[in-house]
């Protein structure tokens, strides 16, 4: 399944996509792409936008996808969806944030602890935005997703690329600091997973910060006060923070790491670099 997704460097599509380079031979290509196209952002795949990275997906029809709110990426009568509510409650929030409730879909599984123990198996691929970041034990999460795939499936993922988000000033999360999470059988985030991201946190326009405009961090006594606070108020309850922060590079790593321990078969078998303007990567992990 995951031959159908292109590879994270294709010459044919660099040279095309960039004049500048249509002498180039594959070999240059990508020494060029190495040396510059990567912290340039320049695209190297037709897999690197997320519109393009679910078009590969398409084709995939025993498929859940994880927290779709009020956008699900996935449709059609394969599809099943997985969320923290149910779709009454989604349109609901939807309502009070001032979105359109509409496009909520019909909610197969709920947990309001975002646990996959209740989801029923056999996908061939599962699919999450923005959601990997926000687990507070990632280990147990991965090993949630390999549990619902078939052999040779896929979870793909689109992920934001702390660099170039609210993130910035964080750094990118440690293999310690994950398996610390898992051996503590974490449920819950971190007094200060909340107070990172309401107090160290910065803007959330991508273009500014791929051109070093990124401001600085909402860091203050009162930020830090609200948090210390709300972390208080939640007598361990979920609050929805990011608990993990990537680059294509580390999220890599991370995966890489976890293969080796047998914390997980889900192997990343593409991890495509976050485009010029955007700030998010999307990947694909294949169940071995």
């Amino acid at each position: 399944m995951v031959e159908n997704f292109p590879p994270e460097f294709d010459p044919a599509f660099y040279r095309a996509t960039y004049s500048d380079l249509n002498l180039h031979s594959d070999q240059d290509l990508l020494l060029h792409y190495e040396t510059y196209g990567r912290r340039e952002g320049r695209c190297a795949s037709p897999a690197v936008s997320r519109k393009n990275f679910l078009s590969f997906i398409a084709d995939y029809e025993n498929a859940l996808e994880i927290g779709p709110f009020n956008r699900p990426l996935l449709s059609g009568p394969k599809v099943k969806y997985f969320d923290v509510l149910g779709a009454e409650e989604l349109k609901t929030r939807a309502i009070n944030i001032g979105e359109s409730p509409e496009k909520v879909p019909n909610i197969h599984f709920v947990c309001k602890s975002g646990r996959l123990k209740e989801v029923s198996a056999g996908f061939d691929v599962v699919v999450s935005s923005h959601c990997i970041e926000h687990q507070p034990d990632l280990v147990r999460h991965l090993c949630e997703v390999e549990r619902l795939l078939c052999s040779g499936g896929c979870y793909c993922l689109i992920i934001p690329d702390c660099r170039y988000c609210f993130d910035h000033f964080l750094e990118p999360s440690n293999i310690a600091e994950i398996l610390d999470a898992h051996y503590q059988k974490r449920e819950q985030h971190t007094l200060a997973s909340v107070i990172e991201h309401r107090a160290l946190t910065c803007h959330n326009v991508p273009q500014r910060h791929w051109v070093d405009d990124s401001g600085a961090p909402n860091l203050s006594a009162e930020t830090l006060k609200t948090a210390i606070q709300e972390w208080e108020d939640a007598r361990g309850q979920y609050i929805d923070v990011h608990a993990w922060q990537f680059t294509p590079r580390s999220f890599r790593q991370i995966l890489s790491l976890l293969n080796e321990l047998k914390f997980t078969t889900l192997a990343a078998a593409r991890v495509y670099d976050t485009p010029f303007g955007n700030c998010e990567f999307c990947a694909v992990l294949h169940k071995n």
